[in-house]
């Protein structure tokens, strides 16, 4: 769609050229929101692509995502084999109501900018414990955990101004045993609850809830926990009035889901050597 309103578009090539943000501005990755629906009230585009930052970068600390990357960059990286929780990367690209051009275009840091309660980049980022680093409008930086970033459906700590440039996977959460879980209320519809669980080396478990709640829930447990606790761990860490409603699934179903799912990975984890 042509954002008719635009008057400017910003390329910076540095930090030091991005241009002091107003009202009316809008960052510009992939772009696959913000050209699909009109949006009367921006004025000027700050495109980040010439900013070059690696898609990818893999290090003695982990794996670093930049917010620029692209779904189809993620899906053909090449792990090395000790990530025994790479499996998660393909399955979360592939949770994605999105034909193959998409995946060409759409961003990991656009897929969490949109906070969107159905965001796979979500899912995988928070199960994988991913830190993100913001550039602030200020000049500084924070960083946060895509658990705390995401605060509600199309909600999070961003303030005008502030940049996502990067998330970061450390060693130990791509070296975990996990399991995935994903349903949708349609064969092909938007995920309704998708659920991810990993076990570290010591044996704690942790499991991220996402989609069917409107922000990510992460619960951990000192080892594989009984049926019985496990259900009434998330019974008393996930409110009803947590859990999602749209078009794509009622509350009460994907709080169903969420317990059922939840069981699968638990049984799954537990009988894994």
């Amino acid at each position: 769609m042509d954002l008719n309103t635009i008057t400017a578009v910003a390329h910076p090539t540095t930090r030091d050229q991005l241009p002091v943000w107003t009202a009316g501005d809008a960052w510009l990755a992939g772009g696959t929101w913000l050209f699909s629906e009109p949006q009367a009230h921006l004025r000027r585009l700050i495109d980040l692509t010439d900013l070059k930052w690696p898609a990818l970068t893999i290090n003695e600390s982990g794996l670093s995502i930049s917010a620029t990357c692209t779904v189809a960059e993620l899906d053909a990286l090449a792990c090395p084999p000790e990530w025994i929780a790479s499996p998660l990367i393909n399955r979360c690209c592939r949770a994605f109501l999105a034909s193959f051009k998409i995946w060409k275009t759409a961003t990991v840091g656009g897929n969490l900018c949109m906070s969107l309660p159905a965001g796979p980049m979500i899912s995988l980022t928070s199960a994988l414990d991913g830190i993100c680093t913001i550039w602030r409008a200020d000049g500084g930086e924070r960083k946060i955990a895509v658990t705390d970033f995401v605060t509600g459906d199309r909600c999070n700590v961003l303030v005008p101004g502030d940049l996502l440039r990067q998330i970061d996977i450390p060693l130990v959460a791509m070296k975990r045993h996990s399991a995935f879980r994903q349903i949708s209320l349609t064969p092909v519809g938007r995920s309704a609850a998708l659920l991810i669980g990993s076990v570290s080396s010591e044996g704690r478990l942790a499991l991220t809830v996402t989609a069917s709640t409107a922000r990510p829930v992460q619960l951990s447990f000192a080892g594989i926990p009984s049926s019985k606790a496990l259900r009434e761990t998330i019974l008393e860490r996930i409110s009803d009035d947590l859990y999602h409603n749209d078009v794509h699934g009622e509350p009460l179903w994907r709080k169903a889901m969420t317990l059922r799912l939840a069981e699968e990975i638990r049984g799954e984890l537990q009988a894994q050597p």
